[in-house]
């Protein structure tokens, strides 16, 4: 498996970033891309460990150092074949995901880890470039129809592998365009449009149909779809945001996170009717919240040309390593800096906003806020503690809530007698992924609530096969890590 000394010869390596001040001047990717021999030396740092604990540290399954080995001997349409018998969509995760597998790489136990996503982007560009990516419509039809009710990556893989199957499936997108949070989420400097638009192509040409601005459970009612397709398979994510309830949360400049990115990747996508203009330009804004969305604000922030961009996070500042009691090869909560995070913010942990303050025209001026400490007791919740004596003001005319999501919106949940669970997800059988309501199956964020892209994919894939079983009896499709290799 790849070169056997590779790991000591080899440091670890990945794309380098476009200089900030360039980079921030648009909207386009800002990757620089690697020559071939160095993507094989990373390749080449693939270990045969023996226990391949990068399988298990992705969600997908995917066959690591076997496209690794690939990617080292120059067999890059081997690596692609590879790559897609697992993941539908390697473009997006190639270049969105945090990679769990690095963190359970075995070379990462005490050297940097093998670069496993930025060869999953290189094999997948080298494929499409290559003309390699080709449509593969099913030899056959089932004559059975298939309802996927959100665009999002969970519902194009279910439809994908539904497609596959030889079933006839529609796929229901309630915004103008196909992608969910990929195309209205992520900012185009992650993911340019493009990448979507060419897979979508694929996915046409293979047969399954798109309805976009078709909000089920508002323009259609849920029960005509039910009563129109053999299955359905709800995979419109966890979209309801978190508020943060204090005074002042409804002054203008007070604004959630995914409106500002939504409306700003409409603008950069050319669309004109946005609606009343959310801008950070020649702004203080203040980012709460310091997870991903934040990071993605932050950076579009820094290309409206704000003043100046602040990053507030209520937990504590993680450490640079990987915490004692979160061991290899456990995902681990450290200190992550995203290339938004280069780009000139300032990071401030263990700190909550109290209050927003406003001029007498109701706008957003600034907010006050107090220093925080978690404490720890065993056998208990960690409770959180305002320190006295830290109230700060700070001067912010737009305050985006990157603060996650509560769950699933339930309109559809609702009209067709759908269980939800706790925590306003929808409920599904771990078994089946089927629903209180034989042949409605859930997939993605509206089944596990709000988590990463990979998993998305994961779920949409494993539905897929539980639904084909449901509809023929068995099913051929695979489930996670069994590859389909025929396939790309």
């Amino acid at each position: 498996m790849g070169k056997i000394t590779g790991f000591l010869e080899f440091d670890r390596k990945v794309e380098e970033y476009a200089p900030v001040k360039e980079r921030i001047t648009h909207y386009k990717e800002f990757t620089l891309p690697m020559k071939e021999q160095e993507l094989k030396d990373q390749g080449a740092r693939c270990m045969d460990c023996g226990i391949p604990f990068c399988h298990s540290g992705c969600p997908l399954g995917n066959l690591i150092p076997d496209f690794n080995d690939a990617v080292y001997r120059g067999k890059w349409e081997k690596a692609a074949e590879i790559l897609h018998s697992t993941n539908n969509f390697p473009e997006f995760t190639g270049r969105l995901c945090p990679a769990p597998c690095e963190e359970a790489c075995v070379l990462g136990i005490n050297e940097n880890p093998v670069s496993i996503e930025n060869i999953e982007k290189n094999i997948v560009e080298t494929a499409f470039n290559k003309g390699w990516v080709v449509a593969k419509p099913p030899n056959k039809r089932t004559g059975k129809t298939v309802a996927v009710i959100g665009s999002g990556p969970a519902g194009l893989a279910a439809a994908q592998q539904l497609n596959r199957a030889g079933h006839l499936v529609t796929v229901f997108e309630r915004d103008d365009k196909v992608g969910g949070l990929l195309r209205y989420g992520i900012p185009d400097f992650k993911l340019e449009k493009r990448i979507i638009d060419r897979r979508v192509a694929i996915l046409i040409e293979e047969g399954i149909q798109f309805r976009t601005g078709t909000h089920v459970g508002i323009d259609i009612q849920a029960a005509q779809i039910k009563d129109q397709f053999d299955a359905l398979v709800l995979s419109g994510g966890a979209t309801v945001r978190r508020d943060l309830p204090i005074e002042g949360a409804d002054l203008i400049g007070v604004v959630q996170a995914m409106d500002f990115l939504k409306q700003n990747n409409k603008r950069v996508d050319g669309i004109e009717e946005l609606g009343e203009e959310i801008k950070a330009t020649g702004k203080d804004v203040v980012v709460i919240g310091g997870g991903d969305t934040g990071s993605d604000c932050i950076g579009t922030s820094f290309r409206h040309g704000a003043t100046s961009v602040s990053n507030f996070e209520i937990l504590g500042k993680p450490t640079l390593e990987r915490p004692s009691d979160q061991p290899w090869p456990f995902w681990p909560m450290r200190l992550r800096t995203s290339s938004s995070h280069k780009e000139g913010v300032e990071r401030f942990f263990s700190i909550s906003t109290k209050r927003f303050i406003g001029d007498t025209n109701g706008n957003l001026k600034g907010l006050i806020t107090s220093e925080v400490e978690w404490i720890m007791e065993s056998g208990k919740r960690p409770q959180l503690k305002e320190i006295p004596g830290t109230e700060k003001e700070w001067k912010c005319e737009l305050a985006l809530l990157a603060l996650g999501f509560t769950g699933a919106e339930m309109t559809i949940a609702e009209q067709l007698g759908i269980t939800a669970d706790m925590r306003t997800n929808i409920k599904a059988s771990e078994a089946d992924y089927m629903t209180n309501i034989p042949g409605i199956f859930v997939a993605g964020d509206q089944r596990r609530g709000q988590s990463l892209i990979v998993w998305a994919i994961s779920e949409g894939r494993q539905a897929a096969h539980h639904v084909d079983a449901f509809l023929m009896g068995n099913s051929n499709l695979p489930l996670k890590g069994d590859g389909d290799l025929p396939r790309i």
